[in-house]
């Protein structure tokens, strides 16, 4: 598998179009064909941009692993994905990589009670 693969079924599995992917990133719908295609390759920046946005780690977005270790802690990563395929909990996506599950639990547990007011 290769970069323009692996984008394709991220993009695939978030169940987003190129255009809006295009919109969310800042880039133009052209750009992610491109990318797919495996015509072009994105700049180091755009790389960040990416993997942040699906999550991912920048290894995994380039295939040099074959999955993904965003989150160092496994039980974290696991709770994680369970969060991000929550809209109203993706806040949490700007923590750092080095979070463990326990901090997780506990901003989720804020989280829970300031929606409850």
């Amino acid at each position: 598998m290769a970069f323009n693969d692996r984008l394709k079924e991220l993009r695939e599995r978030k169940g987003i179009s190129q255009a809006s992917l295009a919109d969310d990133l800042g880039v133009s719908k052209s750009a992610i064909s491109m990318y797919e295609r495996g015509e072009r390759n994105p700049d180091f920046e755009t790389l960040e941009t990416i993997a942040d946005y699906f999550n991912v780690d920048m290894n995994y977005l380039l295939c040099k692993e074959d999955r993904s270790i965003y989150y160092l802690d496994p039980e974290a990563a696991e709770m994680a994905q369970e969060m991000y395929d929550r809209p109203e909990m993706k806040v949490l996506f700007d923590a750092s990589r080095k979070a463990t599950k326990e901090d997780i639990e506990q901003v989720a547990e804020i989280l829970k009670k300031l929606g409850r007011k």
